[in-house]
C-alpha cells in the first residue's frame, strides 16, 4: 500500500489535532503518510520532501503548523500538489497561525481550513482526489450523507424533549 495523502505537522506536538486526520482516512481507508517536519528546525528536509512528494504518488497533503506557521507555505513554494494548511491554536488562540497560512503571496497558494481543523482538512484533501478517483467519491457521498442522519436523529430527540412552554 502507497500513501496518496501526506500529513505534516511542525511537531509531535500536533498531533493530537492531526490525528483527527488520520482517523479520517482510516475511516475512508485512503492510504496515508504522517511525519514530524519544521520549517525552521528542519528546513532542506522540508525542501526534499515537497519537491519528492509527487514522484512518490501523494496527491494532497495537509500541513498543521502554529505560531508563524511557515511549514504549508514552505511546502507549497516546493511542489505542485495542493498543500491544505491547518493552523495550529497556540499564542494567539490560533489566530496568528491562521493570518500565517491564508497570507501567502501570489503564486503559492495553500488552502487553509479552520484553527485545529483537521477534519476538514482531510475531508478536503479526500474531495480533491475524489474528483479523479469514483471510489472516493462515492465514500464521501456515503460520510456526508450520515452527516445528514445525525442531524435528523438529534430533531426526533429534541421533539422528545420537553420543556412547560416549548411548543414543538
Amino acid at each position: 500500500m502507497k500513501p496518496i495523502v501526506s500529513i505534516i505537522m511542525g511537531s509531535t506536538s500536533d498531533l493530537p489535532v492531526m490525528e483527527k486526520a488520520a482517523k479520517f482516512f482510516d475511516e475512508m481507508e485512503i492510504p496515508f503518510e504522517i511525519n514530524a517536519l519544521s520549517a525552521h528546525r528542519t528546513p532542506a528536509e522540508v525542501e526534499t520532501f515537497a519537491r519528492e512528494a509527487e514522484g512518490r504518488g501523494i496527491q494532497a497533503i495537509i500541513a498543521g503548523a502554529g505560531m508563524a506557521a511557515a511549514l504549508p507555505g514552505v511546502i507549497a513554494a516546493n511542489t505542485t500538489i495542493p498543500v491544505i494548511g491547518v493552523p495550529i491554536k497556540g499564542m494567539l488562540d490560533g489566530l496568528d497561525a491562521l493570518l500565517s497560512i491564508v497570507q501567502m503571496p501570489p503564486g503559492i497558494p495553500v488552502a487553509t481550513v479552520g484553527v485545529n481543523g483537521a477534519l476538514n482538512a482531510a475531508i478536503l484533501a479526500a474531495q480533491v482526489i475524489a474528483a479523479g478517483d469514483p471510489t472516493i467519491a462515492g465514500k464521501l457521498a456515503n460520510y456526508k450523507e450520515s452527516l445528514k442522519e445525525k442531524i435528523v436523529k438529534a430533531n426526533k430527540d429534541l421533539a422528545e424533549v420537553k420543556y412547560t412552554f416549548k411548543c414543538n
